[in-house]
């Protein structure tokens, strides 16, 4: 049976402490803060992961994780949403096309920086880097890609996609820059050559100013709490140079005062550093 709830002086429940053991668990195993991300959906999401197991409790289930490495892994993978596909959201990849290489080009004198943060399994940086080849081939090139789960960057390095993650992608830029095998696509090496991976926790980590002419990071942040949310946005923006730009996800804001952050909002979910 169950144990009943809590109850707290004003009759409302209390939250279960197993889920706070479990979260200080996983920051001493793994160094993952899950206080910095919104804990109905973390808690729905873990327990959920947990109960196909037959565990209710999340004491027991932290038995049943330190003893096995594939549940360890196979809850990370629920726990990072490592979820993405070349070319995701086509109608910022023509926007970043048409008219953020073409500035960035010029007001770089031929060199553009940018970091992918929170990649994943690279399918987002190696679309950059398509792209800003297919506008500018001779664009000197560097993109920094970036994620907190070291599993899925060595996956990353690869340049390896399926079918499936390949299912938005245009069929002429696929030709172009990656190379078809019977299961998938696999980036070519003027891809691997412009990407370099890292191990990096966004609510952690602290890289220079100005460092950046484009940023991206969508679909990252959506899981954090306001309060992590802001501080990660004025951290990217502290690493963008001036006239450089913040691509989020198309269901994301940046809910900061703009003119306190220095950005200005270019296109629909495209932000200008100005100065």
């Amino acid at each position: 049976m169950s144990a009943l709830p809590a109850y707290g002086s004003a009759g409302v429940p209390l939250p279960p402490l197993d889920y706070e053991r479990f979260v200080e668990f996983l920051r001493e195993l793994v160094g993952l803060d899950l206080d910095q991300y919104k804990r109905p959906q973390m808690e729905r999401r873990i327990r959920s992961f947990a109960q196909r197991r037959g565990t209710e409790s999340l004491d027991a289930y932290q038995a049943i994780v330190r003893a096995d490495p594939d549940e360890l892994n196979g809850l990370l993978d629920r726990i990072t949403i490592n979820v993405s596909q070349l070319f995701r959201n086509p109608e910022q990849w023509e926007r970043i096309a048409r008219t953020l290489v073409p500035d960035l080009m010029m007001s770089g004198n031929g060199r553009i920086r940018a970091w992918s943060a929170g990649c994943s399994f690279g399918a987002e940086a190696y679309s950059l880097a398509a792209t800003v080849l297919d506008v500018a081939p001779n664009a000197r090139l560097e993109i920094r890609a970036s994620d907190i789960d070291r599993r899925i960057l060595a996956v990353a390095g690869r340049g390896e996609f399926t079918i499936d993650d390949a299912r938005s992608a245009p069929m002429d830029i696929l030709g172009r820059h990656f190379e078809q095998r019977p299961d998938g696509w696999a980036a070519k090496p003027p891809l691997l050559s412009a990407v370099r991976f890292s191990h990096e926790d966004l609510l952690a980590t602290q890289p220079a100013a100005n460092s950046f002419d484009l940023v991206l990071c969508r679909n990252v942040v959506i899981y954090f709490t306001p309060e992590a949310r802001a501080e990660v946005h004025a951290m990217l923006t502290r690493t963008l140079r001036p006239g450089g730009y913040l691509v989020i996800g198309s269901t994301e804001r940046v809910a900061q005062n703009l003119d306190e952050l220095g950005l200005e909002l270019a296109h629909p979910f495209v932000y200008r550093k100005v100065g």
